[in-house]
């Protein structure tokens, strides 16, 4: 599956399970260690009706689950912005977080590096 199939798979699952009113998916895989093409690392910033009187854990669970198997075939990370309508509006862009830089690779890498 490419890169485009994937991201148009992701985002049909969460809009059939969330019924979102914004939804973005933010390929951030480009600013770590990993080959060209390869979705692992994903932005989501979605704001639905139903994270209303849901604190934040309850609202990645619902987003977690609508990813399903994703997070087994390859993607590595997910960062999550759930936000109910009201919330959208109040933040606006405020609402758009960035990542925490990556330092790339696992703590095998890290050990050839450090010529372990």
């Amino acid at each position: 599956m490419t890169l485009d199939e994937t991201l148009h798979a992701l985002r049909a699952r969460l809009s059939e399970a969330l019924s979102p009113q914004h939804l973005e998916l933010v390929d951030e895989s480009h600013g770590h260690r990993v080959p060209r093409g390869l979705l692992t690392h994903l932005r989501v910033i979605v704001v639905a009706p139903c994270f209303s009187g849901r604190p934040r854990i309850a609202r990645h669970r619902l987003v977690y689950a609508a990813l399903g198997d994703a997070m087994q075939a390859g993607l590595h990370a997910v960062a999550v912005e759930a936000l109910t309508p009201e919330e959208w509006s109040a933040q606006g862009d405020a609402a758009r977080s960035t990542a925490p830089p990556c330092h790339g690779g696992s703590l095998r890498d890290k050990g050839k590096e450090a010529g372990v």
